[in-house]
């Protein structure tokens, strides 16, 4: 996102995020969720910018934007946003069989005395056959922050899209294979004032594969919503 942040900076000031966990910005002391990434985020408006804002956010930077659009008293007044996450995706039988062995191996594990929990979590986290079960966004996290993902990515915000009343524009490629025409076509449908631009051939990267045309679109929004 730091391309886009330095191309609109010669007319906007531009703040440049990097989350708990991602870039230079440590893991958070414990997992988090995205009421507590929306949380920072309100806390760092307040303090750094003390005005209103407005966010672009790709993929779960996407989602944590969003759902601090629906939240009373919000610092947003408009919406940029590429391939964002949030609303629930349609799981297939491989990721459902998935779900259920991960359940049954953690349950013994559960059921175990406290003191002895932690070591065994640790221990079935780097065990093999968890790791065949995870994603690969998943076995890419370490420690902290693979709960963290666990904890973001399962926050879906299907029910709270009515709430946003702010100008939203939305980017999509038509090639990412992470986030579906579907669900963003949920977005369209609940997000009261909500327009889409599709990205031919780009993925789910769309503003690293088509830059010119994210860049265009985000200055036409901006300078006349």
């Amino acid at each position: 996102m730091r391309p886009i942040a330095r191309d609109l900076s010669e007319t906007y000031r531009t703040h440049a995020i990097d989350l708990p966990g991602h870039g230079g910005s440590p893991p958070p002391p414990e997992p988090w969720g995205v009421p507590e990434h929306a949380e920072l985020l309100n806390k760092y408006i307040q303090s750094k910018v003390q005005s209103s804002v407005t966010i672009v956010g790709h993929s779960n930077g996407g989602r944590i934007a969003l759902y601090m659009a629906s939240q009373p008293s919000s610092p947003i007044e408009r919406l940029a946003l590429i391939s964002p996450s949030g609303v629930q995706p349609k799981r297939s039988w491989a990721y459902h069989l998935r779900s259920g062995l991960a359940r049954a191996f953690k349950a013994p594990v559960q059921a175990l005395p406290s003191p002895l929990q932690v070591p065994a979590e640790d221990w079935l986290r780097h065990s093999l056959a968890w790791r065949l079960l995870g994603s690969a966004d998943y076995n890419a996290q370490r420690g902290v922050m693979r709960e963290t993902f666990v904890k973001t990515v399962n926050h879906h915000l299907n029910g709270t899209l009515r709430k946003i009343d702010v100008p939203t524009l939305l980017f999509w490629g038509t090639e990412d294979e992470a986030i579906s025409r579907r669900q963003m076509g949920v977005m369209e449908q609940n997000i009261d004032d909500c327009g889409l631009v599709k990205l031919e051939g780009a993925g789910h990267f769309g503003h690293l594969d088509q830059p010119d045309v994210v860049i265009s679109g985000l200055r036409h929004f901006l300078e006349n919503s």
